[in-house]
């Protein structure tokens, strides 16, 4: 099997005024190429810190983890960098669009930094239902067309995996839906690996499996 990640032992905790919190502890589990993952939970339980070490924006206390077959433990900050602009796509609740720049200027800038070419970026706008919006800058567009422009800038990036962080979390329930249809029919169209953290469990249901780690991560 061809793995996307491999996290074995993993083990994570924060330091307090009142001695080291456990956010895991020994966790393992494998995503293959192409399936997708959905991280369940209560807050606190370690999704959001898990997508974190997933993209070298956090480390570890002990074990190891393997992402797109690069050994984490050795990677630097710069090349952990060139992992987010080139082959990890990461999506935020909240969207992380530069505002002051268009949408158009957020989904090419992306695409750029990831040195692809896919084609007008307007196209990727389109497919998400934001045509006619292309010069529009984020203040002036509804959360949910900011969460559709973001995943734009993800799929023009064209990544390998993508980790995304309860990206229907903030919108309504008709917009929730259109954008999680949008985001599973790429993913599963590229073959791509997906990590979902979600409180839906409805959500959690569209992936391939579930992981829990308010179980301790089985699932």
């Amino acid at each position: 099997m061809v793995t996307s990640v491999n996290v074995s032992g993993l083990s994570k905790s924060y330091n307090t005024g009142s001695g080291a919190v456990p956010v895991f502890l020994d966790l393992s589990f494998q995503l293959a190429a192409g399936e997708s993952l959905a991280l369940t939970g209560p807050s606190g339980s370690g999704k959001s810190t898990l997508l974190n070490i997933l993209c070298g924006v956090e480390g570890v206390d002990d074990g190891s983890m393997q992402v797109l077959g690069r050994d984490g433990a050795t990677l630097t900050a710069d090349q952990w960098a060139g992992l987010r602009r080139r082959r990890v796509g990461v999506v935020f609740q909240d969207s992380n669009l530069m505002p002051a720049m268009t949408l158009e200027e957020n989904v090419k800038l992306r695409a750029d930094l990831a040195g692809r070419s896919f084609g007008p970026v307007r196209d990727w706008l389109a497919r998400l239902g934001l045509a006619g919006l292309e010069q529009r800058y984020p203040d002036q567009v509804s959360g949910g067309q900011r969460q559709r422009a973001a995943l734009a800038m993800v799929f023009a990036m064209g990544p390998d995996l993508v980790l995304a962080d309860e990206p229907t979390g903030s919108l309504d329930r008709h917009t929730a839906r259109d954008v999680a249809d949008a985001l599973f029919h790429w993913q599963r169209t590229q073959g791509c690996g997906l990590i979902l953290a979600t409180h839906d469990l409805a959500l959690a249901e569209r992936c391939d499996r579930r992981l829990d780690l308010a179980e301790g991560g089985q699932g």
